[in-house]
């Protein structure tokens, strides 16, 4: 199964997750109390910068940024059209700085490390009764490792499509791509179930 993460000893490699993550909280705080589309343009540049750094190649981020980028495109267009331009363009830059460095973390950052960082961090909910930190942790690794899977999906579906020649349509795939998927998912929770990871 193919995985986000790229192998590489950058500093962003080398950072530890609690790091990596509170360092995007707070980025997360910072662009949304900025309304300056000069600021946030910069913060655009300088996000792509650290992205490029964890050794994705362009062709390779293209593929994973392509859809989000496009919805923020959609939802900034809407804005600009509803709103003002410049409210368009402060989502704009909002939101691709956001995925970008997202990405950087998710890039930077083994499955395994992930899932045991948030358990760990929602032990005081459980603690409380609220969670249950184990099941968090791992439907956060399951989410990691199913969004490239879907992605390859997608191309091999195209491909089929394509193949005999028929005309490729997204909404024509859609149906197909969430049955193969919700397949996927149960095969995986009977697996889960088997080995006796989930205490409920």
């Amino acid at each position: 199964m193919k995985s986000l993460h790229v192998e590489g000893a950058t500093l962003l490699h080398r950072l530890s997750v609690r790091t990596k993550l509170a360092v995007l909280f707070v980025a997360s705080l910072a662009v949304f109390l900025t309304v300056d589309p000069f600021v946030l343009g910069g913060a655009v540049l300088l996000s792509a910068l650290v992205f490029a750094t964890v050794g994705v190649s362009f062709s390779e981020g293209l593929s994973r940024l392509a859809w989000p980028l496009v919805s923020i495109g959609l939802v900034a267009g809407a804005t600009a059209f509803f709103e003002t331009p410049v409210h368009g363009l402060v989502v704009l830059f909002r939101f691709a700085t956001l995925i970008l460095l997202a990405a950087t973390v998710t890039a930077s950052t083994e499955v395994g490390d992930f899932m045991e960082e948030i358990t760990r961090l929602m032990m005081p909910f459980e603690r409380l009764g609220l969670v249950n930190a184990a099941d968090i942790g791992l439907a956060l690794g399951l989410v990691l490792r199913f969004v490239p899977e879907i992605s390859t999906r997608y191309e091999s579906l195209r491909e089929a499509h394509a193949a005999r020649g028929l005309p490729v349509r997204p909404l024509k795939m859609l149906a197909p791509l969430i049955i193969l998927t919700l397949k996927d998912a149960d095969m995986i929770a009977m697996a889960i179930d088997a080995r006796g990871l989930r205490r409920h």
